[in-house]
């Protein structure tokens, strides 16, 4: 009687609080954005320090080998903070390289295509009047379309002055979210080599604490998930930058067998991007084909085309082999994954989606073979039971 009570008040408050939930939406939605924005740093820091562990791992098993004979408390002392250092000076040359290599280009072709607007405006009036001549000629009649740059600077510049306070407001409102993410970005990273600096310890005192207020069987299965979740994320890292490795490859390969221009700097800026799952190459052919349009339109063109047959071909097979075996997961799955992680929650979904249902469909998988295993036991005590309960009858019917 005590039971059914306490399991009625709990559906009862749980019935209350849903509804208080569904009427006040937009108040919950609020509180939880704001839960989110407080510890987005401590997301963030995980999430750093989950991408800088892999070059951590790989510095001290090379640190390890080399003082291999030498095991002294001095080497095991400096191991940590010097291979950590160089986790993160690698983390952070790689960003800057990106940075450095792509943002100077992008200005000077903004640049160059202010300066020589005139140029290219009149060479497109006359690729249009070449489309117009040889449509006219096949009984086809196009629109006689003039283009003027004097015209296109004029209705940028009063386009300017309308919306000025608009522009202005959007400028105030950027600088400063980029100044709240600059801060942000600071505390992840502090937090990040914190976690790095101390994680044996930190586990530690997480897996004691899991002991201390769950039961046994409890903690032992919340420690073997939180042993796996670590494994399959480390691993779908480790598999998303070989992937990004191959696909800027492959990039720069293409781009030199058709001679197409700034290859080396699009080809590092299709890696980079190709780090967000399946759609994150489609980013870089933006940036790319613009920087190349100024050169040569046509082979701006080309390479728009190129790189979606190499996203088709990482989406279709590279990306499900590397990373879907990297975590153990079909490649069926990992689109789903990326799929309904995109739709869903954006980039993030995108990049936590994969390893996140990698680490459910292993624990699917076990589910299924337990109650496999578990039917099978008991399908062969029915049959023992059956096969005594005939020899029973058997014996009762000659006797």
């Amino acid at each position: 009687m005590k039971k059914r009570l306490i399991n009625s008040l709990i559906v009862v408050t749980f019935a209350i609080v849903l509804y208080l939930a569904l009427s006040n939406g937009s108040v919950i939605l609020g509180i939880v954005s704001k839960f989110f924005s407080v510890i987005a740093p401590l997301l963030l820091g995980m999430a750093i320090a989950f991408i800088i562990n892999v070059p951590l791992k790989m510095f001290e098993s090379i640190w390890i080998k080399i003082f291999k004979k030498a095991k002294t408390n001095k080497n095991e002392k400096f191991k940590r903070p010097v291979c950590l250092t160089l986790s993160i000076l690698l983390f952070a040359v790689a960003i800057f390289a990106i940075v450095f290599m792509v943002v100077p280009e992008l200005i000077r072709t903004c640049e160059g295509l202010v300066e020589n607007l005139p140029d290219y405006i009149a060479g497109l009036n006359e690729w249009w009047q070449k489309v117009v001549d040889f449509a006219a000629k096949r009984g086809a009649q196009l629109p006689e379309i003039t283009l003027s740059a004097d015209k296109i600077s004029e209705t940028i510049g009063s386009f300017i002055n309308d919306n000025k306070n608009t522009v202005f407001d959007k400028t105030i409102g950027i600088t400063t979210s980029i100044f709240s993410g600059v801060v942000d970005t600071v505390l992840a990273i502090s937090f990040s080599i914190y976690i790095l600096a101390q994680k044996e310890k930190i586990a530690y005192r997480i897996k004691r604490g899991t002991y201390a207020f769950c039961k046994e069987e409890r903690a032992d299965k919340l420690v073997d998930f939180a042993n796996r979740t670590n494994r399959t994320f480390t691993n779908f890292i480790t598999g998303q930058f070989i992937e990004a490795i191959i696909i800027g490859v492959l990039c720069y390969i293409g781009m030199k067998i058709f001679r197409m221009p700034y290859a080396s700097i699009i080809s590092v800026l299709v890696g980079a991007t190709a780090l967000i799952p399946m759609f994150g190459a489609f980013i870089g052919t933006g940036v790319g084909a613009f920087l190349i349009l100024l050169v040569s339109p046509i082979k701006a063109l080309w390479f728009v085309v190129f790189i979606i047959v190499l996203q088709q071909l990482e989406g279709n097979l590279i990306y499900p082999k590397v990373v879907g075996n990297s975590v153990g997961l079909p490649g069926i799955l990992v689109l789903v994954a990326v799929t309904i992680g995109g739709k869903l929650f954006g980039v993030g979904g995108m990049l936590i989606g994969v390893p996140l249902c990698a680490v459910l469909y292993c624990l699917f998988k076990e589910i299924v073979e337990t109650r496999l295993e578990k039917k099978k036991a008991n399908s062969a005590i029915e049959e023992v039971e059956e096969t005594k309960s005939e020899v029973e009858a058997k014996v009762e019917g000659d006797s």
